[in-house]
Formats: structure tokens, sequence, C-alpha cells
């Protein structure tokens, strides 16, 4: 088995929404924005913000939801 793992270390982009499925179980989605600063060949600075979508259920959903817009995750 192949595993592949990824830290995505940011501030959330707006408050986690937390939904319940139809069979009960929770599941909450939000977006994660990054920073990536670096210098270029002619040594000027550069600065790249990326965003993703990430999905957490069960408990993890529930304890995602608590976390508001701004907070480091």
């Amino acid at each position: 088995m192949n595993l592949n793992k990824v830290f995505i270390i940011g501030r959330l982009t707006a408050d986690p929404q937390l939904k319940t499925t139809a069979g009960g179980q929770s599941v909450t989605s939000f977006s994660v924005a990054t920073n990536r600063v670096w210098n270029n060949k002619a040594g000027e600075k550069q600065e790249e913000t990326e965003f993703h979508n990430v999905v957490c259920w069960g408990r993890q959903a529930e304890v995602a939801s608590q976390f508001s817009k701004g907070r480091l995750v």
C-alpha cells in the first residue's frame, strides 16, 4: 500500500462549514491560504499565495468547525 502525507499549514479564509449527511455523519469543508516567499535570480523578493480546499469527516469535522476565519491551522 502506498501512502502520501501532506501537511498544509496556513490561515483559514472563512469560517468552516459543518454539515451532516443523511446517514448522520459530520462533514466540514474549509479553505486554507498558504504563502511562499523567495528571491528570484535578480534578487527581487517574490511572494505567492495558494488556496487549498479541505474536507474533514467524523470527529475531526466537529473539531475543525470550532475554528474561525483567520486562525492558523
